[in-house]
């Protein structure tokens, strides 16, 4: 039965209709299985087309194996990963970077927004240089941030330029990737690789797809034996067809920055829905497709009481996340909501 939609997360939503129709366009009869299909060589190819450079691309099930897998590719088991403290590597992975790098230590920097700072990296990276000590060799940056926070290509020119004074390489969590883009109104090569990014991890799911990431390998040498990697972590999907095929719509019609530019303007339109409440207040910018909102417990209670789900894990005050599929009305109905509270508060 159909329920009023939801803001707590984007992974709420549903399959976008290009997603849904390349998936049912590929479920036509047999094909090679494990990726020797054609629609992976074409969703890799277009990858190359949209990043307008030559890069090593892999199709996994979920962020968090595309984020641990690229990760271990990059470290060995004595080495050290550089992150913000409120990193989704950090946060939210269950330990799994740490767990697929066989130990690989993650060093976390304070930060205020999410992000990491060229300072921060350089302290964490010449702290120490003796053999106790778990030597750095990765940066991670995630983009954008947890609090919806997005790198300028100016931020990650500067990041990137520490990485190489140190030796490290620099990867990016791209979950929400195409929040970013959108955000900035940048060209995807931008704040990738020619801002000095070794590896990203692009996010599908969020995006409008059922399932699926992209680890897309602008450093080609780092991507020696990954799809060795990808099996043996159980990431090898026999069908891949139906993890490639999403991706070869979405970004050959514009699809995945479509959906991504819906779900900023539907954040824009709660921030600005409630801006001039004093009960109530934005905890950070709104950059992208993410709005936290602080507020009294009792408005937060009241909101939960006419239905409405959220978390409240970052900073204490609710999040809304918006989708593909956010819905205007919706969006006005939660202004309304917020609006009578406060009202009655």
């Amino acid at each position: 039965m159909s329920q009023p939609q939801q803001f707590a997360s984007d992974n709420y939503a549903g399959i976008c209709p290009e997603a849904w129709e390349a998936m049912a366009s590929a479920n036509n009869g047999g094909a090679p299985a494990y990726g020797e299909d054609e629609w992976t060589a074409r969703a890799a190819d277009a990858f190359r087309a949209l990043f307008k450079t030559d890069c090593e691309v892999f199709f996994v099930f979920n962020g968090t194996a595309a984020n641990s897998l690229a990760l271990a590719s990059l470290c060995q088991s004595y080495h050290s990963v550089i992150c913000s403290d409120a990193a989704h590597v950090e946060t939210d992975e269950c330990g799994a970077p740490e767990f697929f790098s066989n130990g690989s230590k993650l060093l976390v920097a304070p930060s205020v927004d999410g992000k990491l700072t060229p300072d921060a990296v350089r302290l964490l990276a010449s702290n120490r240089s003796d053999i106790h000590y778990p030597k750095p060799r990765v940066v991670t940056i995630t983009q954008p941030t947890e609090t919806g926070q997005i790198y300028s290509a100016d931020e990650l020119k500067a990041l990137s330029a520490v990485c190489r004074e140190f030796g490290l390489s620099l990867h990016m969590d791209g979950a929400r990737f195409a929040n970013a883009c959108a955000g900035l109104q940048c060209d995807p090569a931008d704040i990738t690789w020619k801002a000095g990014v070794d590896v990203l991890c692009f996010g599908g799911t969020k995006n409008g797809m059922a399932v699926g990431e992209a680890i897309v390998f602008f450093n080609k040498a780092l991507a020696e034996d990954f799809a060795y990697r990808c099996k043996q972590a159980g990431q090898l999907a026999s069908k891949m067809r139906f993890l490639a095929a999403p991706w070869i719509r979405m970004l050959e019609g514009g699809a995945w920055l479509r959906n991504a530019e819906h779900g900023n303007r539907c954040a824009r339109r709660l921030a600005e829905g409630v801006a001039a409440l004093p009960q109530v207040a934005l905890i950070c910018p709104v950059e992208a497709n993410a709005v936290f909102l602080q507020m009294p417990e009792a408005m937060m209670s009241g909101l939960r009481d006419k239905g409405w789900r959220f978390y409240t894990f970052i900073g204490g005050g609710a999040r809304f996340m918006f989708a593909w599929d956010s819905q205007i009305a919706r969006v006005d109905e939660l202004v309304s909501d917020i609006k009578a509270l406060a009202r009655s508060a």
